[in-house]
């Protein structure tokens, strides 16, 4: 494992008490992850869903495992399938392995999302909070192109901190930052290799219910 978890050796950095490891992930790992990510696509496609307000978002979900998050003018949510009614994909091992290395959780996710941000992309600032216990913590995974990652405190009016997230990049909300408020402001279109086309990957891990 220690040729793929590049980065174990490397100090964290912290975020406002969300815990950074940069480029924790290897290249060859990296490119394994986008090809479990294309086989969870082709079971459950990409969406662009409608929020409650009846705006289309600009990033592009997906999930796995055993719910998925989704949104609709009915509001926000976990739903056991995908919106053509099909079951979601089991979450990839190489990703759970991941969660186990970095999370310090007991128990395994049950849920896998996956965000695209194709050019002009962005996630507004929002708190994760739609899970049934909000105590188990958050693994993001970052891959592709670059991310401008912001975050506050637990009151959407608290100060901010912005960091640029990497491909290979992986953080974990916990503690006093698992509730914090996060988004991403806009991505570096092109910075990075990994995908042919160009975006950027999001894998969030999530114990849901």
């Amino acid at each position: 494992m220690t040729d793929l978890f590049a980065g174990t050796d490397q100090p964290s950095v912290d975020l406002l008490g969300a815990t950074l490891w940069p480029g924790w992930l290897a290249a060859s790992a990296q490119k394994a992850l986008v090809a479990d990510l294309r086989d969870v696509a082709k079971r459950a496609p990409f969406q662009r869903y409608e929020t409650p307000s009846g705006a289309r978002m600009s990033v592009q979900m997906t999930a796995a495992g055993d719910v998925g998050w989704m949104t609709d003018r009915s509001g926000y949510r976990y739903a056991e399938r995908h919106i053509s009614g099909a079951s979601w994909p089991d979450i990839p091992e190489a990703i759970l392995n991941i969660w186990r290395a970095t999370s310090g959780a007991a128990r395994d996710p049950d849920s896998c999302l996956v965000n695209f941000y194709g050019e002009g992309a962005r996630m507004g600032l929002h708190q994760d909070r739609d899970e049934a216990n909000t105590t188990w913590p958050v693994v993001s995974i970052s891959l592709g192109d670059d991310g401008l990652f912001r975050i506050g405190g637990q009151n959407r009016g608290d100060p901010t901190v912005s960091h640029w997230l990497k491909s290979g990049d992986v953080l974990v909300l916990s503690g006093a930052a698992r509730l914090a408020y996060h988004g991403i402001d806009r991505i570096r279109f092109g910075s990075s290799g990994l995908l042919p086309d160009g975006g950027r990957l999001n894998i969030t891990l999530r114990v849901a219910q």
